[in-house]
This record gives C-alpha cells, structure tokens and sequence, in this order.
C-alpha cells in the first residue's frame, strides 16, 4: 500500500524533503525498556550553539574523503543535483550539532542514509541505505 502512495509521488518533489527517513513501528517492549531521553532544554542548547557556528562558519569547508563520499554517493546512487546539494546542507548541520571543525566523512555519510525515499530500489527498513559497494 505505501509503495502505491510513493509511486504517485514524483522524483522532482521527493528531491524537495532534505531529510527523508523511514519510521518503522515499534514494539511497546522497546517504549517500555527505553533509556530516558535527553532533556529538551539540553537539545535546545546545542541547537543554539550549532545555530552560532553556522552563522559564523555558514561554508564550513569539506575535507577530501567527505567530499569523495558525496561525489561517489551521487554517482553510485543516480542522485539529482538537488539532492547533492541537500546532502551537503545536511552534512554541514550533522557537523555543527557534533562541533567539528570542517564537514568529515562520517558527516556526510549520515546524511546519506537520511536520503532513502527518492532511491525506490534501496529499502527504507531501518537497515542502512547504501549499498555494499559504497564505500570510503
């Protein structure tokens, strides 16, 4: 049924959502057992304080191996320039919320995986989105 919804959807918009991330239901064992969750005014300070440095930094630069991730992301994959582009948005934020200093490949291959919805031949279970032969 859901892959009836995604078929009526165009590539185009899909291109449009810079985080596309599949959100299979949990058992209520896993709600039940879980660690208590971060406070929200924690989050909300290191939101701030990532806010702050992509102000003062807004091109934090790429290094050699995350941009290496991202070309070859976008080859392998069959990724639009849209999407290119979307991943390095991406990849820039996964950097300043960790504080580093320039966007690393770890950066950029998260924001990979947060790229499943416009790839209908890879699965959006849960399990990571990019195939064995992408690698870095």
């Amino acid at each position: 049924m859901i892959a009836g919804y995604r078929a009526r959807v165009s590539g185009p918009l899909l291109d449009r959502f810079d985080l596309q991330v599949d959100m299979p239901p949990l058992p209520i064992s896993d709600l039940k057992d879980a660690p208590p969750a971060e406070s929200s005014a924690i989050v909300g300070a290191r939101v701030i304080t990532a806010r702050r440095r992509a102000t003062e930094r807004p091109a934090t630069q790429l290094s050699d191996g995350a941009r290496r991730v991202l070309h070859q992301a976008v080859h392998v994959l069959g990724l639009s320039a849209r999407a290119h582009d979307a991943i390095l948005r991406v990849a820039r934020t996964i950097a300043h919320l960790a504080a580093a200093e320039r966007v690393e490949e770890r950066h950029v291959a998260e924001a990979v995986q947060y790229r499943c919805l416009d790839r209908p031949t890879i699965p959006c279970d849960g399990r990571p989105s990019v195939p064995r032969k992408f690698s870095y």
